[in-house]
């Protein structure tokens, strides 16, 4: 496209050069919006000059709608010229890499999704060619780039920050080019001011006629590319094809007719080739030319193109052919009728052997009626683009296959399959919408069975609903009865969490453990375990904890089993239990790339490791599930994250980043509302009081999950806020209420054989008892094995310490606040271990103030690299577990050692380790 077209265009100039000249320095991502001929691609072209001779490797690539349907098209398109590297890369990358374009056989079978393998192998690509020169990626039409390929450029957009790596996209105003990709800068091109305007007719019409003029102007709106054309369309007099471009027009639609006008007197061969371009998702010479042959039934040359290509309609060399703008493939194919466009479509189809995927949306777009062979070849397309981890491209096949079914068994299992993608892709109103449809079909049971479990993946709304509990239950055991135990108990697992989220009462619980057990299932079944945890975690504890510890000793189990047991193990108050599972699940799911997954399973983690205070496990824990939880648009999962970041933050004493967060998260969490995250939220905001030292404040809060009749209520996790409540009790009255919800728990949970359950019974039950019966029960929770409650155990000793003191037994005091003195320092609970000292100092004794540790000095995501470094991990593997790339890893590491005051890796280890 000619210079002239970027007259006006001084700020825009600007901009895009100083994204390219910032990119040696830090990666970047630009998009430019605006709409059609507005100059967006004059822009890119400009962009793409200017990197070229600066050195970068430009890789360049333009979204053409024919091609959505396409998995990685776009992205096939941006890097084929560096297949050569893809050998280089890690085996499982390469094999995803290739198998997303078609270049290798992906497995089928696949028990993880690709998609993120896909990126990450596309960012280790990238990064390695960013070492020798940077690089530039340019899309132009982004808004018809397919789905798979938008994704990638989302994640990498997220990443390019310490790699001299930019993307700089166009894409039509009000059309979502690029989705969840946060922080990508934005510029928006306007039309031109009537001065530009006036020096770009000057420029490329220096002797049209006054009146041509003034109608060019007034029709054109500041618009270049209408600037150029309707002169054109016009003619010398403005007379002739003024119709063509009706001023009544929208200016979209009057260049499209300026383009069509100019096909009427194109040859019929012509307008044959033209159509199969626009009909086409190539663009191949060779392809277009034995389609148009098919569609004219004679033989057709590329000679007919030549019309075309004098009429500036489309450009073209021995290999390609495309349209000189997206406006003349909209103006091709609007100017067709249907017969003609279904008629090339068929053309395409016919010429597209040994391409079943390409054949199979053409067979698809020929036909206005149902066809069940075509239904059945987009299964297979649909079923191909799962394998390659494009989620989104199966879920249209599966749609086209829909409304092309003839059998009805046919079309209810595709709507259900399409619905199971759209849950999988977090397209939530998408997969409703289907399973709607799915419903005015007639159903068999196990159907039925399988729409109300895809229903239970809509629901934000898990609060008591008793008549869906009871629908769950009886569904399920008739699809146990129709054969089908394992949907039986996928549909009794989701009535049980819905149990643990709100508690329906004990009878429904007890109803869907005894459907459960029913099932002719394995008992060391991890959705089994799962289900009598989250159902009945107080009155099914000793079964869950024995079965827990019997697959522990037995192992062998897979990574989704390890991540249910896992959370199953914290519904249980297991946490002790849980941290071996879940750490094993997240490792797992970080190879597999299961990433949605994965944030829940380091949420689950987080907690588990708020409750042994262990840093080093649970802050980059958080950080990472919130980062992914951001990433794959999965709030409930974010506002656990950032529950369990205020928590470590008011164990450090950080009280205005605790009430920053929690205030975030109870923001969040009240738009869902499930009562499990309203009490978490109280439980943390009775933390913060106590760590605060606003007893009042806190009883308050916490209070909130044991009273009935709020929000709040919670009864499966009193058996963790009792210690706050106890420990929050100072008045009469407070003490009074807490005694008799304790009276309540230890009916309920007192034969619990969750350790962490027993120890918060026995701990309240010290803090609440009478002076005359509190000794007995201090010796009793002492007696408790607390080695995996190190928290909970010097908190018991700071409350046995403070009440001997009140006591004037001053010389017994000393010891246990000596205790939870220096256990207190070494966990870094700076607010309890400033009491202890306080405590101590009132007994006679000076505190001494514990020294920061170096692991005080990282953040989160530093600490986590600053981990596996030390375990002698490269840049390259830690980047591989992380999905950063090596260079962003670097980067964190250059940071890292001054503030641990070393200079090499090899010093990791032992830095750590001191701490």
């Amino acid at each position: 496209m000619s210079a002239t077209t970027l007259f006006g265009r001084d700020e825009e100039l600007a901009t895009v050069d100083g994204f390219v000249d910032g990119l040696p320095g830090r990666g970047s991502a630009l998009l430019i919006r605006g709409a059609p001929g507005i100059g967006k691609s004059a822009l890119l072209e400009h962009a793409v000059t200017r990197a070229r001779n600066s050195g970068f490797t430009v890789l360049t690539a333009s979204g053409v709608q024919a091609e959505t349907h396409l998995p990685f098209a776009g992205l096939h398109q941006l890097t084929h010229t560096m297949t050569d590297r893809v050998a280089h890369l890690p085996p499982a990358q390469a094999d995803a890499l290739l198998g997303a374009f078609g270049m290798a056989e992906p497995s089928l079978r696949a028990s993880a999704p690709r998609f993120f393998m896909i990126a990450l192998a596309t960012l280790s690509l990238l990064g390695e060619a960013s070492a020798e020169a940077p690089v530039l990626l340019v899309v132009d039409d982004s808004q018809w780039l397919d789905m798979p390929t938008l994704d990638v450029l989302g994640f990498l957009a997220r990443r390019v920050g310490a790699e001299p790596l930019g993307l700089l996209l166009a894409g039509s105003a009000g059309r979502t080019a690029w989705q969840a990709a946060p922080g990508v800068r934005e510029l928006h091109l306007a039309p031109l001011e009537p001065t530009a305007a006036d020096a770009l007719l000057d420029a490329r019409n220096p002797a049209l006629d006054p009146a041509v003029r003034r109608l060019v102007a007034e029709m054109s709106a500041g618009n270049p590319l209408a600037l150029i054309e309707l002169p054109i369309t016009l003619g010398a007099d403005g007379a002739a094809s003024e119709s063509a471009v009706s001023a009544a027009l929208p200016l979209t639609a009057r260049l499209e007719r300026a383009f069509a006008s100019r096909l009427a007197d194109l040859p019929s061969d012509t307008r044959h080739v033209l159509l199969i371009t626009a009909a086409d998702d190539d663009g191949g010479l060779p392809e277009v030319l034995a389609a148009a042959s098919a569609l004219a039934d004679t033989e057709i040359s590329a000679r007919s193109l030549e019309p075309a290509m004098t009429a500036g309609l489309v450009s073209a060399d021995e290999f390609r052919i495309g349209f000189t703008h997206p406006l003349v493939r909209s103006a091709v194919l609007g100017s067709a009728t249907l017969a003609q466009r279904l008629a090339a479509h068929g053309a395409l189809a016919r010429t597209l052997r040994g391409q079943p995927d390409r054949q199979a949306w053409h067979r698809a777009a020929a036909i206005g009626r149902p066809d069940e062979a075509v239904a059945r070849q987009l299964d297979q397309v649909a079923l191909r683009a799962k394998g390659r981890g494009a989620a989104a491209v199966a879920l249209t096949a599966l749609e086209r296959a829909t409304a092309l079914s003839e059998v009805p068994s046919g079309r209810v299992a595709r709507l259900l399959g399409a619905a199971e993608l759209g849950l999988e892709l977090g397209r939530t109103d998408h997969a409703a919408r289907l399973l709607r449809q799915a419903e005015q079909l007639e159903l068999g049971v196990l159907e039925q069975a399988r729409l109300l479990q895809l229903r239970e993946g809509l629901e934000g709304d898990v609060a008591t609903n008793t008549p869906r509990l009871h629908l769950l239950i009886t569904t399920a055991e008739r699809a146990a009865e129709a054969g089908d135990p394992e949907l039986a108990l996928q549909l009794l697992r989701s009535a049980a969490r819905r149990c643990w989220w709100s508690d329906p009462g004990r009878e429904l619980r007890e109803r869907v453990v005894a459907a459960a057990e029913r099932l002719p299932v394995s008992e060391l079944h991890p959705d089994l375990v799962y289900t009598l945890a989250a159902a009945a975690p107080l009155e099914r504890a000793a079964t869950v904890l024995d079965r827990l510890e019997r697959l522990e000793r037995q192992g062998g189990y897979d990574v989704q089993a390890a991540a249910t047991l896992g959370t199953a193990a914290t519904m249980a108050n297991a946490y002790d239990r849980a941290t071996g599972f879940l750490r094993h699940a997240a490792a797992g799911l970080r190879g597999q790339c299961r990433l949605g997954l994965l944030a829940q399973t380091l949420v689950s983690l987080a907690f588990s490791a708020v409750h042994t205070v262990d840093w080093e496990t649970g802050l980059p824990a958080v950080a990472e599930a919130m980062r992914l939880a951001e990433e794959n648009a999965q709030p409930r999962w974010l506002t656990g994250a950032r529950i369990a970041k205020a928590q470590f933050a008011a164990l450090h004493g950080d009280l205005d980043t605790a009430l920053a967060v929690i205030g975030e998260a109870e923001r969040q969490g009240l738009s869902a509302a499930h009562p499990s995250n309203l009490a978490f939220i109280q439980i943390t905001r009775g933390l913060i009081g106590l760590a605060a030292g606003d007893h009042a404040e806190a009883f308050h809060c916490v209070w909130r999950v044991f009273d009935p009749v709020d929000p709040a209520h919670h009864p499966f996790l009193q058996t963790i806020a009792i210690a706050e409540l106890a420990e929050a009790a100072t008045g009469e009255e407070q003490r009074a209420l807490a005694k008799a919800a304790l009276e309540r728990l230890v009916a309920s949970a007192g034969a619990s054989g969750a350790q962490l359950t027993r120890i918060n019974l026995a701990f309240a039950q010290a803090l609440l008892a009478d002076d005359e019966h509190a000794e007995e029960h201090f010796r009793a929770a002492l007696d408790l094995d607390m080695s995996r409650a190190p928290f909970a155990r010097a908190r018991l000793m700071l409350a046995h310490g403070a009440w001997l003191r009140r006591r004037r037994r001053v010389m017994e005091a000393r010891t246990p606040l000596r205790i939870a003195r220096e256990s207190f320092a070494s966990l870094g609970v700076e607010p309890w271990a400033e009491r202890a000292c306080r405590e101590l100092r009132s007994a006679g004794e000076g505190g001494k103030r514990r020294h920061r540790t170096d692991w005080d000095l990282l953040t989160p995501q530093e600490l986590q690299i600053a981990q596996l470094a030390a375990d002698g991990l490269s840049n390259k593997e830690i980047g591989q577990q992380l999905y950063l790339s090596p260079r962003t890893i670097g980067a964190h590491l250059y940071r890292i050692f001054p503030k641990l005051g070393i200079t090499s890796r090899g010093q990791l280890r032992d830095k750590l380790a001191a701490n």
